[in-house]
């Protein structure tokens, strides 16, 4: 008989083999869907699940693998009552919420009209993992059930690391995005200093300073002011260093 703990370990490397296979470097949401897709295969008794973007009170749906999640994340938001909602209120102290029965007490009295529409699609428990992604966003994902009372200490366990996977996946494609940003303000501003350098005839350093000090008077940011100049709106070399409305002056 394979115990729970052998489940727990084989489950585990199938989810961690699924998703550092062939992990798409392109965005994130093949990537969630790679781990949520190892997650309704892998974590005991799940028949569906979605992984969802929980902010305020709005849910975003990033990953689902049948359109009753969808519907039923739309109906929490709606609502604001559901599992997506409790745990980001009132988080379990191990960061997953279940619902052993939706047709039964206690779980009917925890979101009345939610559990309802739930029973009549034919779900019967869920199980539900909430992580912070910073700026009021958290990442959940709720995994559902035909059957009641099913979800164990293995599927608590299995599911609570699926959803640190989706974390990571959304986390990086910030911080990629992040970077990205960076890098193309880094190449916009060299560009607008370039392009001072040669109109005024100034090194670099007051090339820069020539941004700044635009940046400052206009109230503009660096790179924004960066952008005017690269796009040469109204910018002309005549001979007072005048540019932008006046807003960026060479250094005297």
């Amino acid at each position: 008989m394979v115990s729970p703990h052998d489940r727990l370990v084989a489950g585990l490397r199938t989810a961690a083999h699924d998703f550092m296979a062939d992990r798409p470097a392109d965005g994130s949401h093949q990537g969630l869907r790679q781990v949520l897709t190892a997650a309704v295969e892998t974590v005991p008794g799940v028949d569906v699940g979605g992984i969802s973007i929980t902010r305020r009170n709005s849910i975003t749906s990033r990953a689902i693998t049948s359109d009753d999640v969808r519907t039923l994340n739309d109906l929490q938001a709606r609502l604001h009552e559901g599992p997506c909602f409790s745990a980001v209120e009132e988080p379990p102290a191990d960061g997953v919420l279940v619902a052993q029965d939706l047709a039964r007490p206690p779980d009917t009295g925890r979101w009345p009209q939610f559990t309802a529409r739930a029973v009549e699609l034919g779900y019967r428990s869920l199980l539900s993992t909430e992580l912070s992604l910073g700026r009021g966003r958290r990442v959940g994902m709720t995994l559902y059930s035909h059957t009641p009372a099913v979800f164990d200490d293995t599927a608590r366990t299995l599911a609570g690391i699926s959803a640190v996977q989706a974390a990571l996946v959304l986390y990086g494609t910030d911080r990629a995005a992040h970077l990205q940003h960076a890098v193309d303000s880094r190449d916009l501003i060299g560009q607008a200093k370039g392009i001072l350098m040669e109109r005024f005839g100034v090194d670099a350093d007051a090339g820069f300073r020539m941004l700044v000090r635009a940046s400052q008077d206009t109230n503009m940011k660096l790179v924004d002011v960066a952008r005017v100049v690269a796009e040469d709106r109204g910018l002309h070399h005549d001979g007072q260093g005048d540019t932008p409305g006046g807003a960026v002056a060479a250094d005297t």
